[in-house]
């Protein structure tokens, strides 16, 4: 049996190894989606919502069409429905980062 091996060629000191270097990688991947954005809109793009890889909102935009205050109502649905889909949009970029580091395996607890 080799040196840090098991039967039928599992080696352990490979496993660490490999797990060492996808720990970089997602932390690599980490600092370059934080820096990467995603947008939403609402309304016809009256709302624009930018959000980036760490699910933090990075701007708003309100077209002042869209500011009737006799319709608050309507522009707070505005702007929940642009954000909602802004955060949605990012865990859809941060899943495919993910997947480009695993391979596609869905590893639970990493994001």
């Amino acid at each position: 049996m080799a040196k840090g091996g098991f039967p039928g060629g599992f080696n352990i000191n490979n496993m660490i190894k490999q797990a060492q270097q996808m720990q970089e990688e997602m932390k690599k991947m980490q600092e370059e989606l934080a820096q990467k954005t995603v947008e939403a809109t609402s309304g016809g793009g009256m709302v624009k919502v930018v959000a980036n890889g760490r699910k933090e909102l990075v701007s708003i935009e309100i077209n002042p069409d869209v500011v009737d205050k006799d319709d608050v109502e309507m522009l707070e649905d505005l702007v929940l429905a642009a954000v909602n889909q802004a955060l949605r949009n990012a865990e859809e970029m941060i899943a495919s980062e993910m997947a480009k580091i695993t391979g596609g395996l869905n590893i639970p607890g990493l994001f």
